[in-house]
């Protein structure tokens, strides 16, 4: 046995997480293609889970927070995972089904053709900010595509977690999915998975992956970064203010796909601050109220308040965008602020926010905006106001990011025949819809030998007959 068939095995069960895995790879083993019924079965159970647990669902998140509001989790995560659910349902059937591919006429009467197959084991790795959508993403992906699945909330999300283990234990047996409270980090993503799924910041991602290579399981890393939002000059500054304050601002800032800091022309900085000045306040009158998150903990929120000051100290000017709003330790609420003449020397611009700050950059020539984007670490979005397409393609052209919405924020998430992933920095792979699919499937290549036995006249000893065949094929192209 090679030492890489080896690693896949674990011989004696130290801890939970091994004894999951062990019962998933064995399960794996016994059926290693579940049949379309049996993943239509997965997935449907799923739904119907989300369906009756949406309320017991969203009081476990509000309490791992401080506070969330319902509305705002049966929004951003009950409707967006059951959407692709079904997304997933209507389309899995064909996805399954081989790929003819085209085969050389040198093969004439040979053909080849592409299985979709399981991997195995898949773990994920989920993030606090949205545990439910950021599990049953790659969740739905991974059942998709015929896998067994382990996965990890983080520790800000034991409520959840010890729900989602109690309520999809009750509906998939353990060996198929498998929710995992309490497990450490280093217990799990040293596992021996055939594919694991990351989601969080850069530098456990780094961790991650390092011990992923150990085993050499394939990654999937969703980083986040600092994405940039565009207006152009020709987009309404009113209108665009409105749609970026709702990504913004949604969460408290806590999205990994935020907008994070904003380019405005320079002439209509103004009108975005009142813009702004004018909306916040109705959507958010008092911060304290049910409508407006916490900051997940006291590490996060003292190190936004740390940010905010810094921004300050070194020249930056603070506009609060609620009237008489105060920092609420206890809740750990911080007020909305769009934060002026900003730089580079800041750490409101040299780290991912994830809070509801908002920097502000004004710029005369566009092409400015894209070379400053293009010196920086690739971001997961990218958002561009404008109503010109010769202005968007341009744009899109000179820069690359994870994903883009154009003339709006963060919905392209949540287009699932849209593949989701980052690009450098950003993360690596991607999943949703049927890209999801590929992604945790193995597309194992066949090919079925032509009838007519004429590859023998290759074989050697090599002729005369040898080298005029060469010959002909060599010079056969287009």
């Amino acid at each position: 046995m090679t030492q890489t068939a080896q690693a896949r095995r674990i011989d004696t069960v130290e801890n939970e997480a091994q004894r999951v895995y062990k019962l998933q790879r064995e399960a794996y083993l016994r059926d290693p293609y579940p049949s379309f019924g049996v993943r239509q079965h997965r997935l449907r159970a799923l739904v119907k889970l989300l369906l009756e647990e949406q309320d017991a669902i969203s009081d476990a998140i509000n309490a791992d927070f401080g506070h969330r509001s319902a509305e705002e989790t049966k929004m951003l995560e009950i409707f967006t995972s059951l959407d692709g659910i079904r997304d997933t349902l209507r389309h899995l059937r064909r996805w399954m089904q081989p790929q003819h591919r085209r085969t050389s006429l040198v093969f004439a009467s040979g053909h080849s053709r592409v299985i979709p197959q399981p991997k195995g084991v898949v773990g994920i790795v989920t993030p606090w900010n949205y545990p439910l959508f950021l599990s049953m993403g790659p969740l739905t992906s991974a059942i998709a595509a015929g896998n067994r699945v382990m996965i990890k909330l983080a520790s800000n999300s034991k409520n959840l977690c010890r729900l989602l283990a109690e309520k999809v234990g009750r509906v998939i047996p353990e060996e198929e999915v498998a929710f995992l409270p309490g497990v450490p980090a280093s217990e799990f993503s040293t596992l021996p998975f055939d594919h694991l799924v990351f989601t969080g910041s850069a530098d456990v991602g780094h961790t991650v992956m390092h011990a992923a290579a150990d085993n050499l399981t394939p990654v999937t890393l969703e980083l986040g970064g600092k994405s940039p939002t565009i207006i152009c000059g020709d987009y309404d500054v009113a209108e665009a203010a409105a749609r970026i304050l709702f990504g913004k601002l949604i969460n408290a800032g806590q999205t990994c796909i935020a907008p994070d800091y904003l380019f405005v022309p320079e002439d209509k900085r103004d009108a975005f601050v009142a813009a702004a000045q004018a909306i916040v306040p109705k959507r958010y009158p008092d911060t304290n109220d049910r409508s407006y998150t916490s900051i997940i903990d006291d590490k996060a929120y003292r190190r936004l308040r740390a940010t905010l000051k810094d921004a300050e100290d070194k020249g930056a000017t603070l506009l609060p965008l609620v009237p008489g709003a105060a920092f609420n330790d206890s809740l750990r609420k911080i007020p909305p602020h769009l934060v002026l003449d900003v730089t580079d020397e800041m750490r409101i611009m040299q780290e991912e926010i994830f809070g509801p700050l908002f920097p502000i950059k004004t710029y005369r020539d566009l092409d400015e905006v894209t070379a400053y984007i293009n010196q920086r670490d690739r971001p997961l979005a990218f958002y561009l106001f404008s109503n010109d397409s010769t202005t968007i393609d341009k744009v899109l052209k000179r820069t690359i990011s994870g994903g883009v919405t154009i003339n709006h924020c963060m919905f392209h998430v949540a287009q699932h025949d849209l593949p989701f992933g980052g690009s450098g920095a950003s993360g690596m792979g991607q999943y949703h819809g049927y890209e999801g699919f590929l992604e945790l499937s193995k597309l194992r290549p066949v090919f079925h030998a032509p009838m007519i036995p004429h590859l023998n006249l290759f074989y050697p000893p090599f002729t005369d007959r040898t080298r005029s065949l060469l010959s002909v094929l060599l010079k056969w192209a287009p």
